[in-house]
């Protein structure tokens, strides 16, 4: 559930701290107070999209903390993105001037999608304007698979469907192409053949190019290390002569002076050294020999290499990724052109997609008919005495979404015939059949706590008092948060908070504050009677409060 909300610098709030309890609590205030400020602001701790217009007038950002506690359900999630499942949850957003957004989660950072998908687990917003929502097809379709539990099948069949149609559009690419692709096959294969006949292999050219470097500057190598050779050994007063007799010499001495020890060690390795030098040039004489037949050799392969090169107009050391990039190339091209094996593949796309489409349809039909049961049931307590609510399923061609159509139907008295929603349905019954589709989807909803942004748009009176009423069950199950202009509904909270806006010549900022009990009585009087709170309308506030008890 939510425990608390802080807000700081969000639009007309200057700072806010609002605690919250279990069960059904209400927030109310004059029209533009901001009451839905708080829904904007959560929505943000959220992972809702938000820039630089969120921030307060003359504020350097907003920063806004929602503190969840968080339920079981969400234990495995927190797990695998290593927070601690027993702590409390810091959702935070930082919004900057520049429109710049940060996200915490127990103050270290994630990402907008990480924090919407944790959100999303935590708490579900019913806005004001979700009834015009229900005029839309796809809204009514979503609505019931949501419901229903099968909202990831529904992806399932989308995801099979565009398999399906990208796998006949392949198939009808390679039908209309048959002879352009026999072409880029045919210039492939040239291309293959006059690599496989040079025959590169994988790191050839480097190596090809150092024994090169080598033959071509055999002669040299040859002088340069005899010369060494005499220097170190083969002439008079060689190296290695002048460290033997230095060596000797110090070693004499040592029996009289310790201190030459280190001396002597320095003149020692450097003696063994060059007699290692010497050793290695005498081995590297006796191996180097003169080749002009494996320089020509090495000559006319490289001449080969560069002729390939020029003509792919590629660097000589890719030549051998080139051949693998064209094999692959020619295997495609030939799938491609493969229309028995293509039109294999549109059978199996269109069988897997049917399959899932079968399954859906199936879940959408017992869906449907618990929905329309439950929401006939809410119209007869929501002035819509002997209506009917029907989820119309009708067969249509295969699509992305399905088999079937899906169109809400109502009948707001008896004896009449469903029609579509968007067709009959007067704006106070809209918003009615709203509330009861809320109010039923949030009955089965797993998220712990549920916010209702002045979803009691278009009713009242009686019918107010039934929403109201619902609402406080509701409260039962869940944590319960509601912005309303309805007293009926103000009424049944357990927990009431007043928005009030306060206006100077500097700025205007709204604040959010816990009502007392006297409170709440002046607060629903006003919603009751206008600006002018009269004993009357005190009166009546203080009945309406005492028999929601």
């Amino acid at each position: 559930m939510l425990r608390s909300l802080h807000i700081r610098d969000f639009v007309i709030v200057d700072q806010a701290e609002i605690p919250f309890e279990t069960g059904f609590t209400v927030f109310s205030g004059e029209t533009g107070a901001g009451k839905s400020i708080l829904i904007d602001a959560l929505s943000l701790a959220l992972g809702a999209r938000g820039d630089a217009s969120v921030l307060r007038d003359g504020a350097a950002r907003a920063d806004i903390s929602a503190v969840f506690e968080p339920p079981a359900s969400l234990h495995a999630w927190l797990h695998e993105h290593e927070f601690d499942a027993d702590d409390a949850l810091i959702l935070r957003r930082v919004i900057d001037t520049q429109g710049r957004s940060r996200a915490f989660v127990n103050g270290l950072p994630v990402t907008l999608g990480q924090l919407r998908e944790l959100g999303e687990q935590l708490v579900d917003i019913h806005g004001q304007h979700a009834h015009q929502s229900l005029l839309k097809t796809a809204s009514q379709r979503e609505l019931l698979d949501t419901q229903g539990g099968h909202l990831a099948l529904s992806r399932q069949v989308q995801q099979a469907w565009q398999h399906w149609q990208q796998a006949e559009k392949t198939l009808a690419a390679a039908l209309a192409n048959a002879a352009t692709l026999q072409a880029e096959r045919e210039q492939i294969e040239w291309q293959l053949a006059e690599l496989e006949r040079l025959g590169l292999q994988a790191g050839e050219w480097e190596t090809l190019s150092s024994d090169h470097h080598r033959l071509a500057h055999a002669q040299a190598l040859l002088d340069g290390a005899t010369q060494a050779l005499a220097a170190l050994d083969d002439e008079q007063g060689a190296a290695l002569q002048a460290l033997n007799a230095a060596a000797h010499a110090v070693q004499q001495q040592l029996r009289h002076d310790t201190q030459l020890q280190g001396i002597y060690d320095a003149i020692e390795s450097a003696r063994i050294s060059a007699a290692e030098a010497v050793s290695d040039l005498n081995s590297y004489l006796d191996k180097l020999e003169l080749e002009p037949d494996r320089l020509a050799q090495a000559e006319q392969r490289l001449s080969a290499i560069f002729d390939a090169a020029r003509k792919f107009k590629t660097e000589p050391e890719a030549l051998p990724a080139l051949q693998e990039s064209l094999h692959e190339q020619l295997n495609a091209s030939q799938a491609a052109a493969d229309t028995e094996a293509l039109a294999k593949r549109v059978d199996e796309a269109a069988a897997q997609y049917q399959d899932l489409a079968g399954q859906l349809s199936k879940a959408r039909r017992k869906t449907s008919k618990k929905l329309s049961e439950q929401v006939t049931g809410a119209m007869q307590t929501l002035a819509m005495k002997g209506g009917r609510f029907d989820v119309g399923l009708s067969a249509c061609p295969p699509s992305a979404s399905g088999n079937e159509t899906v169109e809400f139907l109502v009948a707001g008295h008896a004896g009449t015939t469903p029609k579509p929603l968007a067709k009959v349905a007067s704006g106070g019954e809209l918003a009615r059949i709203s509330l009861a589709l809320s109010v039923i989807a949030s009955q089965a909803a797993r998220v712990p706590t549920l916010i209702f942004d002045e979803v009691d748009t278009g009713v009242g009176g009686a019918v107010a008092e039934v929403v109201g009423q619902l609402l406080r069950e509701l409260g039962e199950r869940h944590q319960v948060l509601c912005v309303t202009h309805l007293p009926q509904v103000a009424a049944r909270g357990a927990h009431h908070y007043e928005v009030r806006k306060s206006t100077s010549s500097a700025s205007t900022l709204s604040q959010i504050e816990p009502l007392s009990p006297e409170g709440r009585v002046n607060e629903v009087a006003r919603m009751l009677g206008g600006l002018k709170i009269t004993d009357t309308t005190r009166k009546h506030a203080r009945e309406m409060l005492a028999s929601t008890g």
